[in-house]
């Protein structure tokens, strides 16, 4: 079989990545190509992502990967969710790209939350999360009114990438159902949500399918001939599909990494009153099948703790050395609340941390060790909330924990989650969102039949540990 080689441009919250895949007599090697830093910047009190830098890194890493691999056949996109930009019709930004971190959306947030939610949520099974694209586009036109006339179309950020390549405006599935706006029932984005938020309907187009071609790559040079691929543009669509799951549906999804996003896959959405209280968020996979996923703050805490020590660990095996020191640790006598809304952006996260431990009459750790243990501990009874979550609702019965991403290779979070759930946790040695991202650019070039087979063929050649409950 001839190689087939894909570049995934995989950009996360914190790092960006080009990776190529090369897929021959079914099997995928991955070749990490460019790796950059990722990072938002404050500008008077406000939250915005510097595109032209990520532009610029891409530009380098796809340029890279093409003369490493001369016969690259494709490129995709994925990011990650919720954040957006604004063009005019030739494409030029009308307005900056704010972070989704950014505290502009909390008076619609709150308004949304003192009336008109359950409507929302039956409409496009998006719960009420202050990130979503709807709170944070309702706040621009109602700050900027006049950018309802000047731009003529919301992309989505794989999606602007995308246009950045092939020219081509798209707003693809999975990534359009992060958004609060798309309908819960069929592809069209819903009359009701865009009402409320008070958004242009010809902002957006019927959102496309993973897999569809773009057109070639434009205007880079040394790039000629590549063809753009809509991959699944939301990273967690991404991560998912790679899973090599069960067909039978009894295993749960983790894409452990800034957030931890838990979820299954479906044909249909899940909702009602008890999907609306506990968060659940009817995002879709690539080819428009629902995702009903719960979203547990993840390793942001972690990193954002291990700032307020000089000594925190910069490497992996200095990162193996503090999870080892961890594990040492006695086992916390009360765990965090990890749902509060003061971990969503904290000045300081130890300092936020140790209030609430304080409120509870709890004295904090005073060594970095013990604050990992502390905070895995805490995120493995989240994930095991989440799990219980969806049994009780969604009336399944999950027999294994498939864990993909950076917690996958973090022991302590794997063995907590496998304790608190009383299930297996299966960690995957697997670049998630990047094999995903490549897997759907295999299968529209016509290299893999399907995605079962390509989950079939990426289970036989992925290593992987199974932690088991202790008790």
């Amino acid at each position: 079989m001839k190689a087939v080689h894909c570049a995934a441009v995989d950009l996360g919250a914190t790092t960006g990545r080009v990776i190529v895949g090369t897929w021959q007599n079914r099997r995928l090697e991955l070749a990490e190509i460019h790796r950059f830093p990722n990072r938002l910047g404050s500008i008077a009190g406000h939250d915005y992502w510097d595109l032209p830098r990520l532009w610029s890194e891409v530009r380098e890493g796809l340029s890279m990967a093409r003369r490493s691999f001369p016969r690259l056949a494709s490129v995709g996109v994925d990011t990650w969710g919720a954040d957006h930009v604004l063009v005019d019709s030739g494409g030029r930004l009308v307005f900056p790209a704010h972070a989704y971190r950014d505290r502009r959306t909390r008076r619609g947030f709150n308004r949304l939350a003192s009336g008109g939610l359950g409507r929302i949520y039956r409409a496009t099974g998006i719960p009420n999360l202050f990130y979503n694209s709807s709170l944070q586009l309702e706040e621009t036109v109602c700050q900027f009114p006049a950018v309802r006339k000047r731009a003529a179309r919301c992309l989505f950020l794989p999606d602007y990438f995308n246009f950045l390549l092939s020219g081509r405006m798209t707003n693809e599935v999975s990534i359009a159902s992060t958004s609060q706006l798309l309908s819960v029932r069929g592809r069209g984005w819903s009359k009701s949500a865009l009402r409320h938020f008070g958004l242009p309907r010809r902002w957006f187009t019927a959102p496309v399918n993973a897999g569809t071609p773009l057109g070639r790559v434009t205007g880079l040079a040394g790039l000629e001939g590549v063809q753009v691929i809509a991959v699944p543009g939301h990273d967690t669509a991404c991560a998912f599909d790679a899973m090599p799951a069960d067909p039978d549906g009894s295993d749960l999804y983790i894409s452990s990494g800034t957030w931890s996003l838990v979820g299954f896959e479906s044909e249909t959405p899940l909702l009602g009153p008890e999907a609306l209280k506990a968060g659940v968020s009817n995002e879709r996979t690539g080819d428009g099948r629902f995702r009903p996923l719960m979203s547990v703050i993840g390793l942001w805490m972690l990193e954002r703790t291990l700032l307020d020590f000089s000594s925190r660990a910069r490497s992996g095996p200095e990162w193996s050395a503090l999870v080892a020191a961890a594990r040492a640790e006695p086992a916390p006598g009360s765990l965090l609340s990890i749902a509060s809304p003061a971990f969503a952006n904290p000045g300081s996260m130890r300092a936020a941390i140790d209030a609430q431990l304080m409120r509870r009459h709890v004295t904090p750790p005073s060594r970095a060790a013990a604050y990992v243990r502390l905070i895995c501990d805490s995120l493995g009874k989240g994930h095991a909330d989440a799990l219980k979550t969806f049994e009780r609702i969604a009336g399944r019965r999950f027999r294994r924990i498939l864990i993909v991403g950076g917690g996958s290779k973090n022991s302590l979070l794997c063995q907590a989650t496998a304790d608190a759930a009383a299930l297996p946790v299966v960690s995957l040695e697997l670049e998630g969102s990047a094999v995903g991202n490549i897997g759907r650019q295999l299968l529209s070039l016509g290299a893999v039949k399907n995605l079962r087979e390509l989950r079939n063929h990426l289970d036989r050649c992925l290593e992987s540990r199974i932690y088991r409950p202790a008790r």
